[in-house]
């Protein structure tokens, strides 16, 4: 079957597209046919988003709460489709999928109410009878470019949040998850979204990007990916003065304290570290112990890492499916080596086979290798001694990134501090680094975010535009 970019509700080959196999990453498997978009087809979405933005930003709130609302009902019905979809497209495990599908239904149904409080000011005036007063207006068009990992929940939560604060939107999913993304339109489709509001265009992002980011009739880039593509993003947008939102890399550290329950603090990083094979931007890939419990709390880590299943994501036992670019584990080796060169020590894995890499911890890594540095994306985690709570305070803080970071202690006192003084748009205390709700304000700081946070009010902030509105009752007096 083959599949192509969804512009104003239809599906069809424009005759210029980019044919191109979609392969199932574990198996090789040809899974379908997919026309990559041209430059043509993508400005093709850009002028139906932009001719549905006239009637869609004069919707009323309940209008679009009750399509989200529609559309979450619409994903329960197609859960079984789009849990096979994820396994087979993009190499999710069954209990990761599902988690997603869970999580995408109670993010619409919460962006649902976000409809409703899109909020202004009402602001005292300096000047006699003047009504002062802000208010938040749809921005128009929004661009989504997302990524691969988590493909369906990171592309649904910015077209909702654009959806509820009345944008129409330009969808462009990862190249690795474009079944996923047009999954979407049929979503939407089902809920009773006019036609032009959401229009999904797969393809090449280096050829789809620069179109995005320079397009005047676009108000808003919202960008998840690697740091090193937010960069261009932003340069790109800089340039035309246009808005935008990064969410980018990290190498999220998780502190374990000497009181802490040594049992459960390797279950966090287990979750932390080998959920989806570690390709979460906020994963656990730096363990930073101290001394007093280092050795214990590493022999139990390495005690469980070995225990997980590596093998086919539909396999319901499997713990550790394949990385979705298979030559990232050749990455992932050059890293591990390098830290070894160093002084470092893997205690267990370090190994694969094809796109599998087998969980993987490196002890005594050193502050100077490329593992403790780089962002790996994969089932590979460094373990660090500190000599004390202020070492690892300042271990944790040593990086260019600032996404997410963990603290597993009983010790109030240091767990404020660490969540007051950790260089991170969210800290946890006493659980994992990968954590996400449907409401929060999810972003990092660094080089791990810019320009915002997303999810629930924090994110319709960033929808909207805020304008600024007097009324005068009678005469003003006139200087002049």
């Amino acid at each position: 079957m083959l599949h192509t970019a969804i512009i104003e509700g239809r599906q069809q080959l424009r005759g210029d597209e980019t044919l191109v196999d979609v392969r199932n990453p574990a198996t090789g498997e040809v899974l379908a046919a997919l026309g990559w978009a041209s430059p043509s087809t993508l400005v093709e979405a850009i002028d139906a988003a932009e001719a549905a933005a006239k009637a869609w930003t004069q919707t009323l709130a309940k209008d679009r709460e009750l399509i989200l609302l529609k559309a979450a009902e619409a994903v329960e019905r197609r859960s079984a489709r789009i849990v096979d979809l994820l396994t087979t497209e993009t190499g999710s495990t069954l209990a990761k999928a599902h988690w997603e599908v869970a999580f995408v239904i109670n993010m619409l149904r919460s962006a649902a109410g976000e409809c409703r409080r899109i909020f202004g000011d009402t602001l005292p005036s300096d000047t006699p009878g003047l009504m002062s007063f802000a208010i938040r207006q749809p921005l128009g068009v929004i661009a989504a470019i997302c990524p691969f990992n988590f493909p369906f929940l990171l592309s649904v939560k910015k077209v909702c949040m654009a959806l509820a604060a009345g944008n129409t939107v330009v969808l462009k999913p990862a190249e690795e998850a474009s079944l996923v993304g047009l999954e979407i339109g049929a979503i939407f489709e089902d809920a009773g979204l006019p036609d032009g509001v959401l229009n999904i265009v797969p393809g090449d992002g280096e050829v789809l990007g620069p179109i995005l980011t320079s397009d005047p009739r676009i108000k808003l880039v919202s960008f998840t990916g690697s740091t090193a593509v937010g960069r261009k993003v932003a340069v790109a947008c800089a340039r035309v003065g246009k808005k935008h939102i990064l969410e980018m890399g990290g190498k999220s550290p998780l502190v374990v304290l000497n009181d802490a329950d040594l049992v459960y603090a390797a279950r966090c990083a287990t979750l932390g570290i080998f959920f989806h094979q570690g390709q979460i931007c906020m994963a656990s890939s730096r363990l930073i112990v101290e001394a007093g419990v280092y050795d214990r709390f590493a022999e139990i880590f390495t005690g469980i890492a070995t225990r997980l299943t590596v093998g086919d994501p539909q396999d319901p036992g499997t713990v550790v499916g394949p990385l979705i670019r298979a030559e990232q584990c050749k990455f992932i080796a050059a890293q591990i080596a390098d830290a070894c060169a160093g002084g470092a020590r893997v205690l267990c894995g370090g190994t694969y086979d094809g796109p599998f890499f087998s969980p993987t911890i490196v002890a005594d890594v050193p502050t100077t290798s490329r593992l403790f540095r780089e962002e790996s994306f994969g089932p590979v985690v460094s373990l660090i001694r500190a000599e004390d709570f202020d070492h690892a305070l300042a271990l944790a803080n040593d990086t260019s990134y600032g996404l997410s970071a963990a603290v597993i202690t009983n010790d109030l006192q240091k767990a404020m501090t660490f969540a007051l003084k950790a260089h991170a748009g969210m800290v946890h205390i006493n659980g994992p680094t990968a954590y996400d709700e449907p409401h929060v304000p999810m972003g990092g700081v660094g080089d791990s975010g810019f320009g915002g946070r997303e999810s629930g009010t924090y994110n319709m902030d960033e929808m909207t535009e805020l304008k600024w509105i007097t009324v005068q009752l009678g005469e003003r007096p006139m200087p002049i």
